[in-house]
């Protein structure tokens, strides 16, 4: 990767071997190893046995979870926020596990459909709740930086399975609860 990094740098008429530039092509291959490190995880290793037998059957809620991805059409980056939310159905999920999945997902190449999706089918199969739902708040740099440049717009996406999708009342809750 590194090669491929100075080969980029070059192409776009760069002095490769510029004072500032000499490590640069291993520092941004580090960095892009970083940004994807979603492909070397699993959900097994992220959820890590911390599910919980409960008897809690109201829903959870995790709001504002921090997300960096990179757009796979230009490798340009989006941040946002996520909220996630379950109605337990047994079996309760540990806190950090639910933005570890955000994390899992959003560190790989990858469109904010997806992702939004992605967080919510995993939370459902892990924890067989009664519902998920997910919504996604992001700004995206592909937008802000080239093609239209609009430095204000967010694009909002949702995923909403079982309580969330058949029931209003669950989904207004929900909606409520992360202020939307």
């Amino acid at each position: 990767m590194e090669k491929s990094y100075f080969e980029i740098i070059k192409s776009v008429g760069e002095d490769v071997n510029r004072d500032g530039l000499i490590d640069t092509p291993l520092r941004a291959a580090k960095a892009m190893q970083y940004l994807t490190e979603g492909y070397k995880k699993t959900i097994d290793e992220v959820i890590n046995g911390a599910l919980f037998t409960s008897d809690a059957n109201e829903m959870v809620v995790v709001s504002n979870i921090e997300l960096y991805s990179l757009c796979e059409h230009h490798l340009l980056p989006f941040i946002g926020k996520a909220h996630v939310a379950y109605i337990p159905n047994g079996k309760v999920l540990g806190l950090s596990k639910i933005a570890r999945v955000v994390d899992l997902y959003s560190r790989r190449l990858q469109i904010q459909e997806q992702l939004t999706t992605q967080i919510a089918d995993t939370i459902m199969e892990v924890t067989n709740a009664l519902g998920v739902g997910v919504i996604i708040e992001a700004s995206h740099m592909c937008m802000m930086m080239r093609g239209v440049q609009k430095q204000n717009s967010v694009m909002r996406t949702s995923a909403m399975i079982g309580e969330f999708k058949t029931n209003q009342a669950t989904r207004n809750e929900f909606l409520s609860l992360i202020n939307l």
